[in-house]
């Protein structure tokens, strides 16, 4: 790849440019998707249709497509992404079982009542939880699923530092109970509930990011920006080295009423 031209490059391409070609562009793992697969024991005698919303690159969308009998529609904002995709699921033969809609999830353009799933891993809270919530319930039918993970407090109480942090970063932050009453008080009914593990945040996306950051600024010409992008994830993965026990992505797993 050639050096980007650092004169015309925004903040937001380069932090697309940082997270390309990972199989993950936030905390998961092949192991969180197929747990959650497994808890909401989907029916495999009928084709499914499913929505992947904020898909990213698809590392999740991959495995559903594995596993599930149905039509995955993946969506997310940016192309580069969906171009990622779209090579993984040639090279892997799922072509048929995964179309790509190159969307904001401000204006998704599906059919009231036409989901029997619709999955979300670590992207939700770009429209926010409630807002989300409220919105992909028409989009689902009576009985369908949805799985959606969103950052969640895992303790009652914890360090300000932190607090302050998410707080500013995601007001929307809380504990699974209120999370969960959310989803009873928007026509769902909770099925099941896990928060990812360390493993998930640290071997899974942050090493491999930091492994990304010598090329990736290299790449943009170590320009100032290039070096505010690395700096202020570098800085996210210390407080969460700092503070992981009290903070992770909740697994909410629901069906609608």
């Amino acid at each position: 790849m050639q050096p980007t031209d650092t004169n015309r490059v925004t903040e937001l391409e380069l932090i697309i440019d940082l997270h390309k070609n990972s199989e993950r562009q936030g905390p998961g793992s092949k192991n969180d998707t197929l747990k959650a697969l497994e808890i909401l024991n989907l029916p495999t005698n009928q084709k499914l249709k499913v929505a992947d919303i904020g898909c990213g690159s698809g590392g999740q969308t991959i495995t559903l497509a594995e596993k599930l009998n149905g039509e995955i529609i993946a969506v997310d904002l940016f192309p580069e992404f969906l171009n990622e995709l779209n090579e993984k699921s040639q090279k892997l033969g799922l072509s048929d079982k995964i179309v790509t809609l190159e969307k904001s999830m401000e204006d998704l353009p599906f059919d009231k009542s036409e989901f029997d799933l619709i999955w979300s891993e670590g992207a939700i809270y770009n429209i926010g939880f409630e807002n989300g919530l409220k919105k992909w319930n028409d989009y689902l039918k009576v009985g369908g699923y949805l799985a959606v993970s969103e950052i969640t407090w895992i303790t009652n109480s914890r360090p300000k530092e932190i607090e302050n942090f998410w707080k500013a970063e995601y007001p929307e932050i809380d504990i699974a109970s209120n999370k969960i009453k959310q989803l009873e008080d928007n026509g769902y009914t909770l099925i099941g509930y896990f928060y990812l593990n360390q493993e998930s945040w640290l071997k899974n996306y942050y090493e491999p990011m930091k492994v990304r950051f010598e090329t990736f600024l290299s790449r943009n010409g170590n320009s100032e920006l290039a070096r505010k992008v690395v700096d202020e994830n570098q800085y996210e993965i210390d407080l969460y080295q700092k503070f992981k026990d009290y903070y992770s992505y909740g697994f909410y797993l629901a069906r609608k009423n």
